[in-house]
């Protein structure tokens, strides 16, 4: 057995690394490709590190791995443990404090651009900091934020702990969601929302929890909604609202600078209706207090959008 192993206060690197290999790629095959080495090599390293530790860290179901407790905890302490590195390699490496620090923002496709600019707006502030802002589906973010090729997610979309255990949901806020229309728009008078009754609507499409709640909305009201488009893109939603030719659901958010500006003819406040929106991280805690006190900065602006006492906690 290694010698690394016979001394218990001393830990193995390289053998929680390929552990953390596995569980990020939840298959020994590929995370034997990936590390360049024999997949029987690999599992006798697993064995070591299981050994060491005294707990079985993966139950194995056929083919599929699945970590036990312990190797949660496991993969926990070797996501902290890796990202310490790499903060204290950069940290030597950069010894001219004028030199950029990079983050890596992942946002969801269909996220509204206008939360986006606010989140990163005060980042570029910092004339030390360089962002890259990369758009995609959840799950392929999600993959390179686990993968840490990003290092944060900003989605409306929250990740459910059936769905991935290691990528924690941090809650940025709730903003009020809003029917609204162009000058042309013309409705029929009446209470909301039967007065939606054969109005064109332009909506989210149905992978969005808003949409979901709205639907719900008007099937107990008995309405059969005349739904004319269906994207997924708040910009696009944004400008069909312009239109005139139907009522967008959006967040506040999304047309703030029109309601500003008094291009938005129809605003209907959806009643216990809020669009969610959250970080994403693979960590419990942010990883330094420059990133935690953006967030936290940002957390107020949408807090000016919904006041607490417009927005349900439900």
């Amino acid at each position: 057995m290694n010698s690394a192993f016979e001394n218990p206060e001393w830990l193995n690197y390289h053998h929680l690394r390929h552990f953390w290999m596995i569980a990020r790629h939840r298959s020994m095959t590929r995370a034997a490709e990936k590390l360049k080495i024999s997949q029987s090599t690999l599992s006798e390293q697993l064995a070591e590190l299981e050994a060491w530790l005294g707990q079985s860290l993966f139950d194995r179901r056929g083919r599929e791995l699945h970590l036990t407790d312990a190797g949660r905890v496991a993969l926990e302490h070797a996501e902290t443990i890796f990202t310490t590195g790499h903060e204290l390699m950069t940290r030597f490496r950069q010894s001219d404090q004028n030199r950029q620090r990079v983050l890596r923002i992942g946002a969801v496709g269909p996220l509204s651009k206008n939360l986006q600019f606010d989140f990163i707006q005060p980042i570029l502030a910092d004339t030390r900091t360089r962002v890259f802002v990369t758009a995609g589906a959840l799950d392929e973010l999600t993959k390179q934020l686990q993968e840490h090729q990003i290092d944060l997610v900003l989605s409306n979309i929250p990740i459910r702990s059936d769905q991935d255990q290691n990528v924690f949901n941090h809650l940025l806020g709730k903003v009020p969601v809003f029917l609204v229309g162009g000058r042309k728009m013309k409705l029929s008078p009446g209470k909301f929302p039967k007065y939606l009754k054969d109005v064109p609507l332009f909506l989210p499409s149905r992978q969005s929890d808003v949409r979901a709640d709205f639907d719900l909305i008007l099937a107990n009201a008995g309405i059969d909604p005349f739904v004319h488009a269906e994207v997924d893109d708040m910009a696009l939603l944004r400008l069909l609202a312009l239109s005139g030719e139907g009522l967008a659901l959006v967040s506040k958010i999304v047309v703030e600078q029109e309601l500003k500006s008094q291009r938005i003819k129809f605003m209907q406040r959806v009643p216990g209706l809020a669009e969610k929106y959250y970080v994403l991280t693979v960590r419990k805690r942010f990883q330094n207090a420059w990133l935690g006190e953006i967030v936290e900065a940002f957390r107020t602006r949408l807090k000016e959008l919904a006041p607490a006492h417009d927005i349900p906690d439900a």
